[in-house]
């Protein structure tokens, strides 16, 4: 089964796409949030045939939903809507500070001059977690 990856953000759309055996998770693009954002999150969706789609759940310290959590639970809705595919929360925390430690050595998200890698990078590491827990699991 092949997988989709996203970090929802207010700004950008990290996106990662799995193997066609649902076992690696690769960077794949940077969207731009808002007006079209959806369409090229669809269009990604169908031009990788992917099957399922996992998208990082943002909590914060207390285990609690923040802010860019409203606004991910509407684009899984929408997302869902758009394709007619499964939507799965993956829980994350701190996806992007991780992702910035493969660019820089101290993590620093202000050196790096690529957001967009960052973003899919971020994405990637959402969809290794959902696929690594789910292999132990089945």
């Amino acid at each position: 089964m092949k997988y989709l990856g996203i970090d929802y953000g207010t700004k950008r759309i990290g996106v990662a796409v799995s193997d066609d055996t649902g076992s690696l998770a690769f960077p794949l693009a940077t969207i731009s949030a808002g007006k079209g954002a959806l369409e090229a999150v669809a269009s990604l969706v169908k031009e990788n045939r992917v099957e399922k789609i996992i998208i990082g759940e943002s909590k914060n310290f207390k285990n609690e939903s923040n802010k860019v959590q409203e606004a991910t639970e509407q684009f899984k809705k929408d997302i869902a809507e758009a394709t007619g595919l499964g939507v799965e929360y993956e829980p994350e925390f701190f996806s992007s500070a991780q992702a910035a430690h493969q660019y820089t050595p101290d993590g620093s998200r202000k050196q790096n001059p690529n957001q967009e890698k960052l973003d899919a990078a971020a994405a990637a590491l959402i969809l290794q977690s959902y696929l690594d827990r789910n292999r132990k699991v089945q």
